[in-house]
């Protein structure tokens, strides 16, 4: 789940940041796919530690 949201919320935050930088419809769906992959990428990586610590 903490994957999931991270990747949601990377996607949002990824197409307003290109929105504000005034980009075509190509530029949003790109950042918003490499923050949707790069926050996705930090919430693996928090599930495995929280996973691991909780061992």
């Amino acid at each position: 789940m903490i994957v999931i949201g991270a990747a949601l919320i990377g996607a949002a935050i990824g197409g307003l940041t290109a929105y504000r930088r005034d980009g075509g419809g190509l530029d949003i769906a790109q950042y918003a796919a490499a923050y949707g992959i790069a926050f996705a990428l930090m919430g693996l990586i928090a599930t495995l530690v929280i996973h691991r610590a909780a061992i």
